[in-house]
């Protein structure tokens, strides 16, 4: 024998034939809230495969066929189940008229099956139709955050494979550190690709790709979303924007806009692929008098009980107005500053000199990228050209923002003078190893102003809320206390000017709560909105920042202001070796209701960690031996619900966000670790409705003259 066939090596062709290699997909890596609840990830899918070949039902008894056998009945009914028509469907069986096809696939409308799809399909009983077993990546929370993740989908590669590859946002910015490395298998095989018995694999196991802990938190990003879906269902805005940010730390805790889209289905997706909270610039309005009030005191030119004439200013040939064209008489600059003359703020320039307010503006950050960690962010620009464009910039028309640029000049002024460095990614890790190959943390990045002037901007923009002649009394809430500025900007129409009409301005409000000592700050914007008429533009922003900061705080277990004014917070000490039932009685003792997890003994661990200020009427989880007890749930936040099942090993679904109000299992079971304790959670109800309309008229910036 020469050992070829047609000059090819006959064991060449043996081993060609007769070795099979598996691709061991890795997994793509999660995206996940700061708490780990997952945003991103993939999950398993199914693909539709047809197998055509008469071979494949070699052998086999009873007509239990391995082949499409009715190719009409198949497509029939599979047109039932999956995107494509009747006869496109048959038009692929079609292809068993070919003896070099075994089996066809569905293209894009038989892959990504669900499994309850897939099960369907099965239940159909189909001969000759199969299912591959396969990797899609998955968004639980529909349209949520989406133009901050973004989103991934499969593409075809070179060699004909699909490939799960980041689009956009987060996503696409992480791509190769998401995407992880497939492994393999390769092992000999029969001519129909079985396992030979005698054969010896050889495996080369996958590596997963990294996984992504964000700051955002979960809760309060869906408090954004819900509020948001409400204004866009009532007011029909071109667009709107916010951003929940912790000042203390710089950590964003939220980030959405609207239009947005659902990532799973990309329903919604329109041509701006744009996160606007980093990439996005606006002219931001009266919410750049916070800064311009700031360097006013730093410059020690702001008297607040000194007066000037209101309604109008002119420099050169150019004339600016308050939003009451006629103004209010000669008022006090603190007036000014509540009602949000634009006046006031010519006047505190003129005091203390355009480069000057020019240079804090930068020490503020604007006119430069923050250096948030996410793509494509924007700089915006300070319109330093002359004394008409300074003076148009203090009252926030004429330079740019972005909007993440306002929220970290904010941080400045909740935080006593110190602007913390805002940052999204919490920790980047690689579960193949456990190593973190990023970690974020809580940056000083500047200090533009002293503590002391923070803390009267703080009290300037907390009677922006509470006098009466202020223009944020509608941003008032129930339980804590606010510390503000509205805004109503004109919008540029491209062409050098500006929309005209109520419908055509920029609604914005960047809040801070409590005012005393902000743990929050949310900055809302919003584009034209349909106004109706007796209503104003405040109106749609308070109905998007007060149940977000208020629904916040409660989540974030933060005091309001009447239990802070009672006394001071309990701090919860170290319980752990103590016996449970003096740690349950010095709780009690202070108004705190002890839960523990077992029959008692000493305490294990606890809930809350210690040192942890905590109200009046909060529970504490302590950590005990013996069987749990199913404990009356209600009235319990969410985070406090996951410690228990983490302490119990007691598996609990629940459903909605916020607070819960029911339970599957009745208080006083025994805890069953085999099935679920099913929690509907609430959000607190929203505040009263909002009244006074018609009574303030809203600010609105006129053109200059």
């Amino acid at each position: 024998m020469t050992g070829e066939a047609e000059g090819q090596p006959l064991r060449a062709m043996a081993q060609a034939k007769y070795e099979r290699e598996q691709v061991l997909s890795a997994d793509r890596g999660k995206i996940v809230d700061r708490s780990g609840n997952p945003i991103a990830e993939d999950t398993v899918s199914y693909k539709l495969i047809a197998v055509l070949s008469e071979k494949a039902s070699k052998d086999v008894k009873d007509e239990d066929w391995l082949h499409v056998i009715d190719r009409e009945k198949t497509a029939r009914a599979l047109a039932e189940h999956i995107d494509m028509s009747e006869e496109e469907i048959l038009d692929r069986l079609n292809r068993q008229d070919d003896p070099g096809v075994y089996q066809v696939e569905f293209g894009p409308a038989g892959r990504d099956l669900s499994h309850d799809k897939m099960k369907k399909i099965e239940a159909l009983d189909l001969p000759g139709i199969q299912f591959v077993k396969d990797k899609k990546r998955f968004y639980p929370n529909g349209p949520f955050a989406s133009h901050l993740i973004g989103f991934a989908q499969k593409k075809e590669q070179e060699d004909g494979s699909m490939k799960t590859i980041g689009q956009m946002g987060l996503e696409k910015t992480y791509d190769e550190l998401l995407s992880g490395k497939d492994g393999k298998m390769a092992y000999d095989s029969d001519t129909w690709g079985y396992l030979l018995p005698s054969a010896e694999k050889q495996v080369t196991p996958p590596e997963d790709g990294a996984n992504i802990k964000l700051t955002i938190d979960k809760t309060i990003q869906n408090f954004v979303e819900d509020s948001m879906k409400q204004v866009e269902q009532e007011y029909s805005p071109e667009r709107m924007s916010v951003i929940v940010a912790n000042p203390k730390t710089g950590e964003i805790l939220a980030m959405s806009q609207r239009p947005t889209f659902d990532p799973g289905t990309r329903e919604g997706l329109s041509s701006n692929w744009l996160n606007e909270a980093v990439q996005y610039t606006i002219e931001p309005g009266s919410t750049m008098k916070i800064f311009t009030l700031a360097a006013a005191i730093e410059e020690g030119v702001w008297k607040p009980d000194d007066y000037f004439k209101s309604g109008s200013y002119s420099i050169y040939d150019t004339t600016i107005y308050d939003h009451k064209r006629e103004g209010w008489g000669w008022i006090s600059f603190r007036e000014g500053f509540q009602r949000s003359s634009n006046v006031s703020m010519a006047n505190l320039l003129e005091r203390m000199g355009g480069k000057e307010m020019m240079n804090h503006f930068r020490n503020f950050g604007f006119g430069q990228k923050t250096g948030i960690d996410l793509p494509g962010e924007a700089s915006g620009s300070l319109n330093d050209v002359g004394p008409v464009e300074r003076l148009t910039t203090s009252y926030g028309q004429g330079s740019t923002v972005t909007p993440i640029q306002m929220v970290q000049a904010a941080t400045a002024v909740a935080n006593g003078g110190k602007m913390m460095q805002p940052y999204m990614i919490r920790e980047i890790k690689d579960p193949n190893t456990g190593k973190v190959l990023r970690e974020g943390q809580p940056e000083t990045k500047a200090q533009p102003i002293s503590g002391e002037t923070a803390e009267t901007v703080l009290e300037m923009m907390e009677s922006t809320i509470t006098s009466e002649k202020g223009t944020g009394k509608i941003f008032k809430l129930n339980d804590y206390s606010v510390a503000g500025k509205t805004a109503t900007a004109q919008i540029p129409d491209g062409k050098g000017g500006y929309l005209r009409g109520t419908n055509n301005l920029l609604y914005g409000f960047l809040g801070m709560a409590p005012a005393d000592d902000p743990q929050l700050i949310v900055y809302v914007n919003v584009h034209r909105p349909k106004i109706p008429a007796g209503e104003y533009g405040s109106i749609p922003v308070s109905k998007i920042f007060k149940p977000v900061m208020e629904n916040s705080l409660k989540h974030l277990n933060i005091r309001p202001d009447e239990e802070q004014a009672a006394g001071a917070a309990y701090r919860l000490p170290e319980f752990a070796g103590q016996k449970a039932d003096s740690a349950s009685a010095e709780l009690s003792e202070n108004d705190i209701r002890p839960i523990s997890t077992g029959d008692g003994g000493k305490v294990v661990a606890q809930f809350p960690a210690e040192g942890t200020p905590v109200l009046p009427e909060s529970v504490v989880l302590l950590q005990t031996e013996g069987e749990a007890i199913i404990p009356d749930f209600t009235g319990w936040p969410k985070r406090t619900i996951l410690a228990y099942a983490s302490m119990t090993g007691i598996q609990i679904e629940m459903s909605g966000e916020g607070y819960a109000v029911s339970q599957s299992v009745s208080p006083g079971s025994e805890g069953d670790t085999s099935a679920p304790v099913v929690i509907q959670l609430e959000t607190p109800e929203e505040g009263a409705a909002v009244s006074g309309q018609g009574e303030d008229q809203e600010e609105e910036q006129l053109p200059l003259d």
